[in-house]
């Protein structure tokens, strides 16, 4: 994968480098990062320390290219940290007592893949990853890659529907995951669409509705028509198996595709991360960044929630957390907050949706995270393409994401003319770069859209950029939704809210929220002589639907806002319902 290094302590920050129904599954390449020499500050001859600037007064910008991108693959990243520090801790699942060294972990990387392999996966096939973080799912990153496997990350909260799409999207030949986590029961949503589960042979699943699908294996059980991935592994665990990997990988090159996403010493480092490895940032910023440059990577909870991040840092003596606003709203909310021992913190990243400046002080001063960073990107650019360095004040962590990374071009284009906009002017932002997806899976329409010709990205979003080159964004050409770091498509709810019997129309927008940045707000219009209620359009929306997605304000209305070519103004109906909910 493309892949940027956030290596915080260093003096200086130096980077180195379809949800469903409407939304695109993202590819990303196989992994370029950039060299960084033993994991140490690095001299000025090495580096130039001075961040690039805007050219001709136009908001147009190119990250260093001084530090050369090298081509190595998973594998050989993972082969080149074991031979330094094959002893250091590499991962840490507090929830399920799990603790490794490098060398462990290749060890079991190892024979996963050559497990995958022995049960017929093969180079360019697709396996789905779906559950809550955990060791599997680690394991299952690692070792598809190291197999040329490409890995799906498939969202934990997916109801059958939503499933359904996504495998059929991308043409899943495997699925992995466990029995249940809290009210999921995945093995039971994917008998509703796949019913000859129960009686197939394990490995050889003939399904109408998933042609593609043909293997299920389970993490932790064994329940008819699976494989238990326990002896996946221990297949893979023969001379004969692990020698057809090493054959395999001879034919691996770091331009292989390796993921499909639906839209960082010189001291001992720990990660801990309790953002969703199915998201870029956990994946990506989190998974490749600390096999990579030997950084212990700890997984506090199968899922978010703040005690069990708090509990990781003191007794884990965390380093760096990474998270979204709201992450780190609900870990400094804590009750016992002042109870924990958080003296080891040195930073981290705060992205995935806008960050007020109070919650930034916040950050730095209790949590004791001097070298925070803010950063941007989208899944797109696997995943990002601006961050603030550490030493950067405040204000300019506050009211900026930063300045462009290394190796990646941005600039700032007046959409109606297609010509640059000068600085300080709103525009869209374009981004290009080895960071760029390889595409939309089995969409090229859609991919052509996006990324041009000329290799440009077209984000969507409204920035501008300053004469330091830092860059703000203002707004979304989009009507996408970002819900605490949840991408949420109003096309897909809409679409979803018309199966209801009772419903004439609908529009979902997105209104301000002081927690989770934006929540999910749906303006219903009922069918003539129709009554319901808020209660009933919620219930209805419950196992259909994943709960982030499900609207925490319904609003019954008679009629939207128009321009006089009768098309609906979101934006204006965005701020009715702020002004009707008193937000």
């Amino acid at each position: 994968m493309a892949v940027y290094v956030w290596m915080l302590r260093l003096g200086r920050l130096c980077a180195r480098s379809p949800g469903v129904l409407g939304a695109r599954a993202v590819l990303s390449r196989g992994w370029q990062e950039a060299r960084w020499q033993g994991v140490r500050p690095l001299s000025s001859r090495e580096v130039d320390g001075t961040a690039p600037l805007p050219v001709g007064g136009c908001s147009y910008i190119q990250g260093h290219t001084g530090l050369h991108l090298i081509n190595k693959t998973v594998g050989q990243c993972l082969d080149a940290t074991v031979q330094k520090i094959p002893d250091r801790e590499a991962l840490v699942v507090l929830h399920e007592n799990v603790r490794l060294t490098f060398a462990q972990l290749k060890e079991e990387v190892d024979k996963a893949a050559s497990g995958l392999l022995s049960i017929g996966l093969c180079k360019g096939d697709r396996l789905g990853m779906w559950g809550p973080n955990s060791y599997a799912w680690v394991l299952m990153q690692l070792a598809s890659a190291q197999a040329g496997i490409i890995l799906v990350s498939v969202n934990p909260a997916y109801q059958a529907r939503e499933l359904e799409y996504a495998l059929k999207k991308v043409g899943c030949k495997a699925l992995v995951f466990p029995k249940q986590f809290k009210t999921q029961q995945y093995y039971n949503i994917l008998k509703q669409i796949c019913p000859e589960l129960e009686k197939a042979q394990p490995g050889a699943l003939k399904s109408q509705r998933l042609p593609d699908l043909t293997t299920v294996i389970l993490v932790d059980a064994s329940l008819p028509g699976t494989l238990l991935l326990d002896d996946v592994i221990a297949a893979g665990n023969t001379e004969q198996h692990l020698a057809h990997l090493q054959h395999t990988q001879k034919f691996l090159s770091c331009h292989d595709p390796i993921n499909i996403q639906f839209t960082s010493m010189p001291k001992e480092l720990r990660m801990v991360l309790p953002t969703p490895l199915y998201h870029c940032l956990g994946s990506v910023g989190g998974t490749m960044v600390s096999m990579t440059h030997g950084i212990t990577l700890i997984l506090p909870s199968p899922s978010f929630d703040g005690k069990k991040a708090l509990e990781a840092i003191s007794r884990e003596r965390g380093s760096f957390l990474y998270g979204t606003p709201t992450m780190f709203v609900d870990i400094l909310n804590q009750p016992d907050f002042s109870s924990y021992d958080i003296s080891a913190m040195l930073g981290g990243v705060i992205a995935g949706s806008p960050a007020p400046p109070e919650l930034i002080r916040a950050i730095i001063n209790k949590l004791n995270m001097k070298e925070l960073v803010v950063a941007y990107g989208t899944t797109e650019n696997s995943p990002v393409t601006f961050m603030n360095f550490a030493e950067d004040t405040v204000q300019e962590k506050a009211e900026s994401v930063g300045r462009v990374m290394p190796h990646t071009e941005a600039q700032i284009v007046n959409t109606e003319t297609g010509t640059l906009t000068k600085l300080n002017t709103p525009g869209e932002l374009w981004i290009r770069g080895y960071c760029v997806m390889l595409g939309y899976w089995g969409d090229p329409q859609k991919t052509v859209e996006a990324v041009g010709q000329d290799k440009w990205y077209r984000t969507g979003d409204i920035a501008t950029m300053d004469e330091k080159g830092f860059c703000k964004i203002v707004g979304r050409s989009k009507d996408m939704i970002i819900r605490g770091g949840e991408n949420i498509y109003p096309a897909e709810l809409e679409d979803f809210f018309h199966t209801h019997p009772k419903v004439q129309e609908v529009q979902v927008v997105g209104v301000k929220d002081k927690r989770l940045g934006e929540e999910i707000c749906a303006c219903i219009r009922l069918k003539k002589g129709e009554k319901t209620t808020a209660e009933e359009i919620k219930a209805f929306c419950k196992g259909k639907i994943a709960h982030f997605k499900i609207p925490r304000y319904i609003v019954f209305v008679t009629e939207y806002p128009l321009t006089v070519s009768g098309k609906i103004q979101k934006f204006k109906l965005r701020e009715q319902m702020e002004q009707h909910l008193n937000l």
